[in-house]
């Protein structure tokens, strides 16, 4: 599987396969990076060029779209949907393999801004799942972005925001 893994990232005769595994590579890093920007780019790109126009506006397509585009960070992360977290459930939550490296928690809202799918992650205190229970010690350390993609059926536009939630507190 790794020697597969490898030929998708490298070998461009594989046509379809390699430009997605770099675009979802390049998905991961802009929201590393917090490159809003390059993140809505690819998600548009994506949506407009994945999803039947039928069921565009469908939430579950808008979660595939997702998924895909994130498709490389399986890499280096485990990636969970409708994760239990802190309140509630999160979207999609990813652990990084290597605890001290960065953590990503995004929540997607369909009709909503990328704003208010930030701010459902801090009320909801998503960011828990981190710190362990209660008397454990943090199995993770690295710092954790909290992603937010909100996408608005009528104009048919995704926003984004990244912040950094701040270690030593209960979000």
């Amino acid at each position: 599987m790794d020697k597969f893994d490898e030929m998708l990232q490298k070998e461009a005769s594989l046509g379809y396969v390699y430009r997605l595994a770099k675009e979802s590579e390049r998905m991961l890093k802009a929201t590393l990076e917090k490159d809003t920007s390059t993140m809505e780019e690819i998600l548009e790109y994506a949506h407009n060029t994945e999803t039947p126009i039928l069921s565009y506006n469908n939430e579950v397509e808008l979660f595939s779209i997702v998924n895909l585009v994130y498709l490389c960070a399986r890499d280096s992360y485990r990636v969970e949907r409708e994760d239990k977290a802190g309140l509630g459930f999160v979207d999609f939550i990813f652990y990084p393999e290597n605890p001290a490296d960065t953590g990503i928690i995004l929540e997607l809202k369909v009709d909503h801004t990328a704003d208010e799918a930030v701010q459902q992650i801090i009320d909801k205190k998503y960011s828990l799942r981190f710190s362990g229970k209660a008397g454990e010690k943090a199995k993770y350390t690295g710092e954790i972005l909290a992603v937010g993609i909100g996408y608005n059926k009528k104009t048919k536009k995704h926003q984004c925001r990244v912040i950094t939630l701040r270690k030593g507190t209960l979000y």
